[in-house]
């Protein structure tokens, strides 16, 4: 008799634990647990954890809750503008009521994948190709509620959605190339410009300056000579006296009745600088503008005893 109740006893620890092995199921932190009774779906879901079921009755279905990123594949469109075009997208979305992701429809993640496939044609052929390169985070706005609408009563919320890259003709890239390019260099006109202008103003403001200071003049004029001469290079500097140009001013002049002394030239130096032998290319020089003055003022000047030895 004993024997027969251990035996029973022993039967009925077995089945429990084959029972226990059966009904037993964990569901994991980020998972719910969606059970099917008989085919219908039971009204709890359940949480994270260990969890019952009635084995060979129940039907356990677990739904990932994690954000998935699914990546859309190229579409090729033609823009407002007539533009063709290839953009690529990238969609994130989770699951937040995973009866409705289960029941709802037959596989949410392709029904998601289709529906972003078909609404980034859509907003290709809405949209002009200056809002698909500048004005990119509208267009992900407008393509998140074209999504989000149909999702919703899938058991499914779209997180965001990012246009990836957009591909462009090479004919297109050459256009924009040339386009840009003309852009700048109209802005380095314009701003040449505009520096000339300012330019033009400064020296206007230093002639003014310079006409009451005439010494001023000269030291410009050295300066100028001091910055050619630093230059490693042939030219040949000739600076001509101002008084020299102002008596040529005056020599051109129509007569006055001013004295004819007044009007007689300037003399010229008939010794050279002491330490400086006038070279024979000097004395010609020196020779010929005499012989300009003379024909301007209508007054002899006689040369150098040098000039005529030369």
């Amino acid at each position: 008799m004993v024997e027969e109740i251990l035996a029973i006893a022993a039967g009925v620890v077995a089945a429990g634990a084959v029972y226990g092995a059966a009904a037993a199921r964990v569901v994991k932190q980020y998972e719910r647990g969606v059970v099917f009774r008989f085919g219908r779906l039971a009204s709890q879901v359940r949480q994270p954890g260990f969890t019952m079921i009635v084995p060979m009755i129940d039907r356990l279905h677990k739904v990932n809750m994690q954000i998935v990123t699914m990546p859309v594949p190229a579409q090729e469109g033609i823009t407002r503008d007539n533009v063709t075009v290839r953009v690529d997208a990238v969609v994130y979305f989770k699951v937040v009521d995973a009866a409705e992701a289960l029941v709802r429809v037959e596989d949410y993640k392709f029904a998601v994948s289709q529906m972003a496939q078909t609404s980034l044609r859509s907003i290709i052929g809405k949209s002009e190709l200056d809002d698909l390169l500048s004005n990119r985070e509208k267009l992900n706005e407008g393509l998140e509620l074209m999504l989000d609408s149909p999702a919703i009563g899938w058991g499914v919320q779209i997180d965001r959605v990012e246009i990836k890259d957009v591909s462009l003709p090479e004919t297109m890239k050459r256009s924009m190339a040339r386009q840009a390019e003309a852009d700048r260099e109209r802005r380095a006109r314009v701003i040449n410009a505009d520096a000339e202008l300012q330019a033009s103003k400064k020296l206007a403001e230093a002639a003014h300056q310079m006409e009451g200071a005439p010494s001023a003049l000269q030291l410009r004029l050295l300066q100028t000579v001091m910055a050619v001469a630093a230059e490693k290079n042939s030219t040949l500097v000739l600076p001509i006296p101002v008084e020299l140009l102002r008596f040529l001013e005056r020599g051109t002049a129509p007569p006055a009745t001013e004295a004819p002394e007044a009007r007689e030239a300037p003399a010229i130096p008939q010794e050279p600088l002491p330490g400086l032998e006038p070279s024979p290319a000097y004395l010609r020089g020196a020779a010929d503008a005499a012989d300009a003055i003379e024909d301007l003022a209508g007054a002899p000047v006689e040369p150098s005893p040098k000039e005529e030895d030369a």
